[in-house]
């Protein structure tokens, strides 16, 4: 397919125009992105996410289940504590999304909060129906990220252990587009799982479904956690940058991670939720943001010591997934934060 005759842009799923640069403006008083898990529950088992492991998940004691829709309404009313609303609300993390049956009146409840600026959210896409389609639209969602995992039911099946009406479900992520009011559709799928051929049908499929569409590079987005039946050879980044390895994570200097309990997590790749410094459920948004717990971790890695937290040391997300560059401003973060 000539690429040109396509509706969707190729685009990757983050949006950097006007990118503030992190390093000139951290610490922050409020989290640029706030990330809360609606559910880690996934009707998916696949092969390159925890998630999908049973066993393993059962194995690190983590809650299992949905978020309560009473503590998603306080963490939103917690908002309010800052100056000026967040810019991202992001609904997801472990599991699918749209499996918790309030997801939209999630979304309606925060836009009509006046304090998120913009809503989205990553879905494998399976569960979108002509109803749902509608009520997350109409709620107010700004964009959805869906994730395919194949072009064909079989090659779902191999990554994803969960049989797939093929044809239904490209046309329910037909209707959605089509009737996406100002929801942007963004389509993504790995290069690596992909053959040439069959990156030419992906883009034929949904090209003309979907605002932006996008291979993403495969990149190790669990920490401690091995891929199984999955090609290994990490290219280029997620989103096709140069691979860096630098000491200072970004992501804890604008994210804020909620997991589907409430407990916060220092990042979107805690899936053991191991590196838990809150819970929202006895404390504000604001309180764990400018919290003495997490400020010690971003001064670590201000100072070179991300490696005395094994987990984070361990992690390859900070060099494979991440678009932000902290390290040649980490005197000037250091200084800020001690006044």
């Amino acid at each position: 397919m000539n690429n040109l005759s396509m509706k969707a842009k190729i685009k990757h799923r983050v949006n950097t125009e006007n990118h503030t640069v992190l390093g000139e403006v951290a610490p922050l008083e409020a989290p640029y992105v706030l990330l809360v898990d609606p559910s880690n529950l996934c009707n998916f088992r696949c092969k390159f996410c925890p998630t999908g492991n049973h066993a393993l998940i059962r194995s690190t004691g983590r809650f299992q289940g949905m978020l309560d829709f009473d503590l998603f309404k306080k963490m939103i009313d917690d908002l309010s504590e800052f100056s000026e609303p967040i810019r991202v609300l992001r609904l997801y993390k472990e599991g699918e999304p749209l499996i918790h049956p309030r997801f939209a009146d999630m979304v309606k409840y925060a836009k009509e909060s006046k304090m998120v600026k913009r809503i989205d959210t990553t879905s494998n896409g399976v569960l979108l129906n002509p109803k749902l389609n509608r009520e997350i639209v109409n709620a107010g969602l700004d964009q959805i990220n869906i994730s395919v995992n194949g072009v064909s039911a079989e090659q779902i099946y191999y990554y994803t252990k969960t049989r797939v009406d093929f044809d239904k479900y490209v046309e329910n992520i037909r209707d959605l587009y089509e009737n996406r009011g100002n929801c942007e559709v963004s389509i993504k799928s790995i290069e690596e799982n992909l053959t040439k051929e069959e990156q030419k049908q992906f883009f034929d499929v949904f090209g003309n479904i979907s605002d932006r569409i996008y291979l993403e590079n495969l990149s190790p987005a669990w920490p401690d956690f091995e891929f199984t039946d999955v090609k290994m050879e990490f290219k280029s980044g997620n989103y096709g940058q140069e691979i860096v390895e630098r000491k200072v994570c970004p992501y804890i200097f604008y994210i804020m991670v909620v997991n589907s309990d409430g407990r916060t997590s220092l990042c979107v790749g805690d899936w053991k939720h191991g590196l838990g410094y809150g819970d929202l459920r006895t404390q504000s948004v604001k309180q764990l943001w400018n919290g003495e717990i997490i400020n010690n971790h971003r001064i670590a890695h201000l100072q070179g010591n991300r490696g005395l937290n094994d987990f984070c040391g361990a992690c390859q997300v900070v060099s494979h997934g991440t678009l932000d560059n902290l390290d040649d401003y980490s005197e000037e973060i250091l200084k800020r934060m001690s006044k």
